[in-house]
C-alpha cells in the first residue's frame, strides 16, 4: 500500500503518536474518509497516501455529510483526546491541552481561549478575551448538543478531496463542538462549502439553530493559535472577534 511519511527528528514527546491516535478515533463507519495509519514511532507516522482530484459540489456534499456522522460518534466529555492517549497533544507546532470539562464553555475558555491569549502578547486586549471567557465559562454560549468527536484543526489543507468525497489528514483531534470544525473550514475558506453544510445540516440533529452567529466565537481559537505561531495582524484580529461576543 503507497504511504506517505512525514519525519521530525527530535520530535516533542508524543507528537505523532497523538495525531495517529487521532486519526484512528476519528476512523468510523460511515463517517468521513481518514487517512489510515500504516505506522508510527517517536520521530514519523507513515499513513495512506491520499489520491486527490478535483472539487466537485457533488462531492462536497458527500463530505458534509460524513463528517455529521463523523461528529456523532460522540466522546465522552469536551476537551476529552482520542480513545487511546492519555496525554496532551497538538494543533501545528503548538502545544494543545487535552483535559475533560463537563461542559464546552469552560473547556473552550480554560483549554482553548485564555492559554494562547496569555502567550500572544495582546496588551490591553487581553481584557476582551478575559471578559468572554468568563461569559464562556458561566455557560452562556452552551447548548444541548453532546460532545463532538471533531477533528479539531479542519482547516482546507487538511481536506483533500478524493473521489465521491473528502478524506481527513492532520488531525487535533478531541472531544468538542461540531461548530468548531465548521468555522474552521470557513476561516480560510474551501471549495463547495455551502454544499458541505448543506450535506451536514441534513445528517444530524445536533447543530444548534443560529449556529452560524457563533461561527466568529470558534474562529476565535484558531486565530489566537496563529498569534502565538506567527504574530502578525493575528493579534488584531483575535480582539476584534472576541468584541463581537
Amino acid at each position: 500500500m503507497d504511504g506517505f511519511t512525514k519525519s521530525r527528528r527530535g520530535a516533542p514527546s508524543g507528537f505523532f503518536e497523538v495525531e495517529a491516535a487521532g486519526l484512528r478515533w476519528l476512523d468510523v463507519d460511515g463517517g468521513a474518509p481518514v487517512a489510515r495509519v500504516l505506522d508510527v514511532s517517536p520521530d514519523h507516522l507513515t499513513v495512506t497516501r491520499v489520491r486527490e482530484t478535483t472539487p466537485t459540489a457533488r462531492a462536497a456534499r458527500r463530505f458534509g455529510e460524513q463528517l455529521a456522522v463523523t461528529h456523532d460518534a460522540g466522546a465522552s466529555a469536551f476537551g476529552i483526546g482520542p480513545d487511546g492517549w492519555s496525554g496532551d497533544g497538538w494543533i501545528g507546532e503548538a502545544p494543545l491541552r487535552l483535559r475533560p470539562h463537563p461542559t464546552w464553555g469552560e473547556f473552550y475558555a480554560a483549554e482553548r481561549v485564555l492559554p494562547y491569549a496569555r502567550r500572544a502578547g495582546l496588551g490591553d486586549g487581553l481584557h476582551v478575551i478575559e471578559a468572554l471567557a468568563e461569559r464562556l465559562a458561566s455557560g452562556e454560549f452552551d447548548d444541548a448538543a453532546p460532545p463532538a468527536r471533531i477533528h479539531g484543526d479542519l482547516w482546507s489543507g487538511n481536506v483533500l478531496f478524493s473521489g465521491e468525497s473528502a478524506t481527513l489528514i492532520d488531525p487535533a483531534a478531541h472531544g468538542g463542538h461540531r461548530i468548531t470544525d465548521l468555522a474552521m473550514l470557513a476561516l480560510f475558506g474551501l471549495p463547495y462549502l455551502d454544499e458541505v453544510h448543506a450535506g451536514y445540516a441534513s445528517a444530524t440533529a445536533h447543530l444548534p439553530d443560529g449556529w452560524r452567529d457563533l461561527v466568529g466565537l470558534h474562529q476565535l481559537h484558531p486565530l489566537l493559535v496563529h498569534a502565538v505561531l506567527f504574530g502578525g495582524g493575528y493579534d488584531a484580529r483575535a480582539v476584534a472577534l472576541a468584541r463581537r461576543y
